[in-house]
């Protein structure tokens, strides 16, 4: 068996308070990968202090986003295999080994493993759910077309190729399914490395939930106009999310439009649509019952935040994207 070098790029940005477990972890692998690429995107704390106590390579930047940062840390990789998590992430002992496997198949470019949780607020626990039931949804595929970077790798060559990340997005948003989408168009085969797990503080409130999933939205409208055929289907995104979205907007115009008109029966088919959206999220809540049932109570609430935010976002980001104004940094 070909013994592949690996590099492990983390970038960073005003992380010193989580990036020492990254670091303690990568280095305590039980197949400890070639080299450890630390990219300090402009921190303004004790991030470059941390990297260098661990005596990794160590990328000094000014600011210029997650995308652009990666892509520093590819170019000054040696390693044949290139493995992405980010900074507030801390990989299983085994994580480089299992993401590193796949690429014995020279057909494999890319691979994404997993996320988990140890959180024990209600919230996190959905977020680690949602998780779930995409890792389901791609397991078992031979090959996928979404690759998220807190659990990625890439071979070099194919990736330096491609121009790697687009750095013009300027925050940690679908830059990465944007690499993705954009090496399975041309072909390239992606794999799912169920098991290769990194530990992550997913979403504690209800708000920071919220704002994450809008800003998805926001950024998810830019690479839809690239791939248009994503709004119908990826191996990511269940199809009732879709459903949702459109529900969420039909209750809103339903009753808003209703209230505004004194047309009851306008307005009950907008509450229809909403209690629709609930409903559509059973194939979800029964997962929620067999892994988590404690999660269940809230589970319709966030399901229904989860179509407004990524609704609200979406919508926004078209009407800059109409209004011609993204640029390389954020609107906001």
């Amino acid at each position: 068996m070909t013994q592949l070098t690996t590099s492990v790029i983390v970038p960073v940005y005003n992380g010193a308070e989580t990036l020492a477990a990254c670091l303690a972890a990568l280095q305590q692998q039980t197949r400890p990968p070639h080299e450890i690429i630390v990219v300090d995107d402009g921190s303004t704390d004790g991030t470059a202090a941390v990297a260098a106590g661990f005596g990794v390579n160590l990328l000094r930047q000014a600011n210029a986003g997650p995308a652009a940062a990666r892509n520093r840390g590819a170019q000054a990789a040696g390693g044949e295999i290139l493995l992405f998590t980010d900074a507030d992430c801390v990989p299983a002992p085994d994580w480089v080994a299992r993401m590193v496997a796949p690429f014995q198949d020279p057909d494999v470019v890319g691979a994404k493993g997993e996320y988990r949780t140890r959180q024990p607020g209600l919230v996190a626990r959905f977020v680690q759910q949602e998780y779930q039931d995409r890792y389901d949804r791609m397991a078992g595929r031979d090959r996928i077309d979404f690759v998220d970077t807190y659990a990625a790798a890439y071979r070099r060559q194919a990736f330096l190729a491609s121009g790697g990340f687009d750095s013009s997005f300027p925050t940690a948003s679908v830059e990465d399914q944007e690499l993705s989408f954009r090496l399975a168009a041309r072909g390239c085969r992606l794999v799912y490395v169920p098991g290769a797990v990194v530990y992550h503080r997913h979403d504690r409130s209800v708000g920071e939930y919220a704002r994450r999933k809008y800003w998805i939205g926001f950024w998810k409208a830019r690479v839809t106009r690239r791939y248009p055929a994503k709004l119908a289907h990826d191996s990511h995104t269940p199809p009732s999310l879709k459903l949702q979205l459109g529900l969420a907007g039909l209750g809103a115009g339903g009753l808003g439009l209703g209230l505004l008109r004194r047309q009851p029966n306008l307005a009950r088919a907008g509450l229809l649509a909403w209690l629709l959206l609930l409903l559509s999220g059973a194939g979800l809540y029964r997962q929620i019952w067999q892994r988590d049932p404690a999660v269940l109570p809230v589970a319709p609430a966030l399901v229904w935040v989860r179509a407004w935010a990524l609704g609200w976002g979406f919508l926004h980001g078209n009407l800059h994207l109409m209004g011609g104004r993204f640029k390389g940094n954020s609107p906001f």
